[in-house]
């Protein structure tokens, strides 16, 4: 029974022929050359039918007849083709090949059919140019790889397949730069993305100049391949691009022609699945079974070339000086070599001739922990012993033991942990060559093949070993590697360090561009792991065949590498002894000791400091902690505990940050790139807490050999974990990508060094002026940190002042800002600035902070009520005491009393007025009868009389004085007499005649 596919094809083809009936009476007949084969879709059953579809409609007449075809999932060996005129499996000829069931794209002059390469326009961009400014940007063929866009426009390859049965996709890439996003994901049909695990979907970073190979299992029907990159420059820097080669794709289950071999590469033997590079000094063109041979004399072809090239005259630029080995007589000379290959021609007009050799000198002396046993070559000392690589290897004195690591100052020949390479992304000319050479007093890069060489120096440290009296669990410094250095260079030359964990991902420490003058770099390492230091020089990034920049080149004078588990000693460390007698046997010390240089002991710090890694033994090496911080129980570091305490004059403000202690986080932008790109930078603060608590910033882009529990753990490669640290977060809408990206983690502070309200500590200085100023009187408290990690830009390392501000409006998290005129936190890039206004960040209550009330005595009571003093600043601390109510006395009871008492002093006093009153009118009449008394007896006695005639006696007289006591009132007017100036007292007189006389 035909097919639904039958049917179409014989309707279309009877229509076809009616409608060219009357006019294919001329026609000639179709040839062979005339069409070509297709097979029809497949139909349920699985079959489906060969139809010849001509080259030009009309051309012709008498297309062959539809026939049954193969089964759908028929396919050829590799080297073979399905011939469609026979349906069967064909050798392909020499000069060809074929992958049987797949395909293959490795020549990249131009863009193979079935590529495109399409920029994603950006959405968020601030101006409104979004869709001109990616035009340029896309994927570009470069000979032998595709190389991507450059800057930070969204570019997506896209190649589209049919796949028969399942299959798989296999291509070699270079991705050198964490600065450029590159993705690989698979779509079906309906535009949706295939499941995919993250660590096939994110592709890992390369070495410079090493290709990685990458494959993705695709499933049968349409599969839509994206290869996607994107950027994000935050500077001037120009990021490397990702390449890509040698694509592949199995499960097309036929293949109905081979693939001529390229020009530079042959299949001699018919039945070939991949051609070959022509030799050296030869030649093929497209389609070769075999190259042709050069004239040697006159001209050069490198390996795999198309064509053969005219050999120039040799210049300075040709040649190279080395230094040669040490001989038996210890004695070593520059000699000058050609660069290999030589393609150059001596005996020309105007070329150079190789210089003469040097004079033999005496050999540098051996590297410190290695000796020269009288032979031409230097050997390490052994285990326990020391030099300093002049004298004879010692073994350690009692109480000490070898200092472990390498230092390498001394050149005559590469360290045998050490390689060097040559390699080029375009071609293969350096494989061999050495990268780097050797100059005696350093190492220094070699000529390489090409100016984009990238000349490779390299070495493998298999692990740390901590002094033995150092302790393991607390340690933040497991070893480091120092070196010294210089860039001399006429172009855009570059100088890297990478660094390679546990042969994971190559991450690029440092770089440097242009001239540099001779420097030391240092980088620490706090995780104990097998390690690979690179260094990569290349002069420019532009490839050329001409030689301009082989006299730009770069010189390591000196590597040293602490606590390597495979080093030599130059020297001894004291350590720690055992406690019993006469034991010359070092023992590790607790954590947080230090050894005591006199006892040889372990001694445990002094409370609040911290021992400092990489220091001479002894008490210097335990450092105290600065103000307002302590440091943990093992003494590895200070850290705040919430509180801090301030006193100005008589007032004492103490805080309690612990709302504030767990991680903040503080996410400014949105920022933009010159072409518009939208991130944001996040800085997550840990105030408090010591190892447990630290800040973590995770990098979910380029660190994908770690599962999502490690990375909120801090246990990626390219994770952070600190005090402060600062993340570039990438949102999904407007870059094509399915998720935020987070990337670029910087350590900013992992070291706190205290806190104060003072403007400045330890050479950090504070800049209040950046942001808004307070009114409040309590004091900004500054918290201030340093991270010793260097960098090209920061010698000193990058330092932050996070200020915490009090503020009652705000809630207890707060709101963490930067400066207005620095957006990013930092205007020079190593100087870092935070405001954290929060109503957590007031003093804590004390009794100072509230008042008392009193309220109005009302029916016997009163009221004492308790209120803040506005405004209120402070948190937590003393509460307000209770409402209390106590008994009083109200205004009616004390008026009460002094209107009685008003009432009994007036009765007093008019009761006193009348008293005295009868008393004077009594007196009175008692003068009076007195007088009266003396006028019968004719006349008064005489003032110095004393009313005693003369010649009385005064025995005989009846009368007698009598004596009374004064009475109260009698007290009172005597008072009042002597008040005008009077002094006398009253005596009563009495006779027997009853009569008496008062004197007064």
């Amino acid at each position: 029974m035909r097919s639904s596919a039958w049917v179409i094809a014989s309707c279309a083809l009877f229509v076809g022929a009616l409608g060219l009936t009357d006019g294919a009476k001329g026609q000639r007949q179709c040839s062979e050359t005339d069409y070509y084969y297709e097979y029809t879709e497949c139909d349920s059953t699985g079959s489906r039918w060969r139809v010849a579809i001509p080259h030009s409609p009309g051309a012709c007449v008498g297309l062959p007849e539809p026939v049954r075809g193969t089964e759908c999932t028929f396919s050829c060996d590799s080297g073979e083709f399905l011939e469609m005129s026979a349906q069967e499996c064909t050798q392909c000829a020499a000069g060809s090949y074929s992958l049987g069931s797949g395909i293959r794209f490795d020549q990249w002059d131009s863009m193979p059919a079935g590529f495109s390469s399409l920029a994603t326009s950006l959405e968020n961009s601030p101006n409104g140019d979004n869709k001109l400014t990616c035009n340029s940007s896309s994927w570009v063929p470069q000979g032998n790889y595709l190389e991507s866009n450059r800057d930070e426009c969204t570019v997506s390859l896209i190649y589209a397949v049919h796949l028969k049965k399942q299959g798989s996709v296999t291509f070699d890439y270079q991705y050198p730069d964490n600065n450029l996003l590159f993705e690989f994901f698979i779509q079906n049909d309906q535009c949706q993305e295939m499941d995919q695990a993250a660590d096939t979907k994110w592709l890992k970073l390369t070495n410079h100049g090493e290709w990685a190979t990458h494959t993705v299992n695709l499933k049968s029907g349409t599969n839509i391949l994206y290869w996607r990159t994107g950027g994000v420059l935050m500077g001037t820097k120009v990021v490397k691009p990702v390449l890509i080669k040698n694509v592949q794709i199995e499960g097309v289950a036929y293949t109905s022609e081979c693939f001529p071999c390229k020009p530079g590469t042959f299949s001699r033997f018919p039945g070939s699945s991949s051609c070959e590079l022509c030799p050296r000094d030869t030649f093929s063109g497209h389609g070769a079974s075999s190259c042709t041979a050069c004239d040697t004399t006159t001209q050069y072809a490198a390996e795999g070339s198309a064509v053969c090239k005219n050999r120039p005259p040799c210049s300075v630029k040709d040649f190279f000086q080395i230094h040669t080995a040490c001989d038996h007589e210890g004695k070593t000379q520059v000699i000058y070599k050609w660069v290999e290959p030589k393609i150059c021609l001596e005996g020309v007009s105007g070329a150079e001739t190789l210089p003469p050799s040097g004079a033999r000198e005496p050999c540098p002396p051996c590297n410190p922990g290695f000796y020269n046993n009288d032979t031409a070559t230097c050997s390490p000392c052994p285990p326990g012993t020391y030099s300093d690589g002049k004298k004879p290897c010692k073994p350690c004195p009692a109480g000490t033991e070898p200092t472990l690591g390498y230092e390498y100052k001394w050149w005559n020949v590469l360290p045998t942990n050490m390689k060097t390479s040559c390699f080029n992304v375009g071609n293969s000319k350096c494989d061999s060559m050495n990268g780097w050479e050797v100059a005696g007093d350093h190492v220094q890069s070699g000529a390489g093949s090409s100016d984009n060489d990238y000349l490779i120096l390299n070495i493998h440290v298999p692990g740390f070993k901590l002094p033995t009296s150092v302790s393991t669990h607390t340690a933040t410094e497991f070893g480091r590697i120092t070196f010294e250095f210089e860039t001399v260079c006429a172009a855009d030359c570059e100088l890297y360090f990478m660094m390679d964990v546990n042969r994971k991902s190559t991450t690029v420490v440092e770089s440097w561009e242009r001239t540099k003058t001779r420097q030391s770099y240092t980088h620490v390492m706090t995780k104990n792991a097998p390690v690979s230091f690179t260094w990569a020089f290349q002069r420019t990034n532009q490839p050329s065949d001409v030689r301009r920049f082989i006299n730009d080149v770069a010189r390591i004078y000196s590597i040293t590498v602490t606590n390597a588990v495979d080093g030599v000693s130059s020297e001894c460390r004291a350590c720690a002894l055992s406690t019993q007698p006469s034991s010359s046997t070092c023992v590790p010390c607790p954590p947080g000791h230090y050894i005591d240089p006199h006892s040889s002991q372990c001694t445990e710090c002094p409370p609040n400091t911290h021992l400092v890694s990489h220091s001479t033994p002894g008490p210097d090496a335990c450092r105290t902690c600065g103000p307002g911080s302590r440091s943990d129980k093992d003494h590895s570091l200070c850290y705040s505990d919430c509180h801090f305490t301030h006193t100005d004059g008589n007032v004492t403000f103490a805080y309690d940050f612990s709302s504030l202690g767990p991680v903040g986080s503080l996410m400014n932008g949105p920022s933009f790139t010159s072409k518009g790109t939208k991130y944001f930078h996040q800085f997550n603060i840990s105030l408090c807490g010591g190892q447990g608590q630290l800040a973590v910033c995770l990098d979910n882009v380029t660190d994908l050999s770690v599962t999502d529990s490690q990375r909120e753990k801090g246990e990626g490669a390219n994770a952070v974990k600190t005090f402060i640290c600062q993340s570039t977060i990438i949102p999904a809408s407007g870059r094509g990508f399915h998720t935020a990206l987070t990337s670029q983690s910087i350590n900013l502070a992992d070291t706190f060094l205290g806190a104060s309200v003072e403007p400045s500590l330890s050479g950090i200085q504070a800049e209040p002026e950046m942001f808004p100023q307070t009114s409040q009187k309590v004091p900004d408290v500054n918290f201030f940190y340093r991270s010793l990690e260097k960098t090209a830009s920061c010698d000193m390392g990058r330092s932050v002042v996070l200020t915490l501000r009090c503020d009652p409006q705000k809630s207890t998290k707060g709101e963490l800002t930067v400066p207005s005129k620095c957006p990013a936190g930092t205007c020079n890039g190593c100087a870092f600035y935070f405001l954290w206004e929060s109503s957590g960040a007031c003093p804590t209550c004390t009794e100072r902070d509230y008042h008392r009330i009193e309220g109005a005595c009302k029916r016997g009571h009163q009221d004492l009520l308790y209120v803040w003093t506005e405004p209120k600043l402070c948190m937590g601390g003393v509460t307000l005491p209770e409402k209390r109510t106590l008994p009083c006395e109200g205004m009616d009871f004390w008026l009460r009393v002094g209107a009685g008492l008003g009432a009994f002093t007036a009765v007093l006093l008019v009761s006193l007025t009348c008293y005295f009153w009868k008393k004077n009118k009594r007196l009175e009449y008692k003068y009076s009868r007195l007088v009266m008394s003396a006028n019968k007896e004719c006349e008064m006695p005489g003032a110095d009389s004393c009313a005693v005639m003369e010649g009385e006696n005064e025995a005989d007289m009846d009368d007698e004085v009598v004596y009374s006591k004064p009475s109260l009132l009698g007290k009172l007017k005597a008072i009042a007499s002597k008040g005008n100036g009077e002094s006398y007292e009253n005596v009563q007189l009495s006779s027997s005649n009853s009569k008496a006389l008062v004197w007064s």
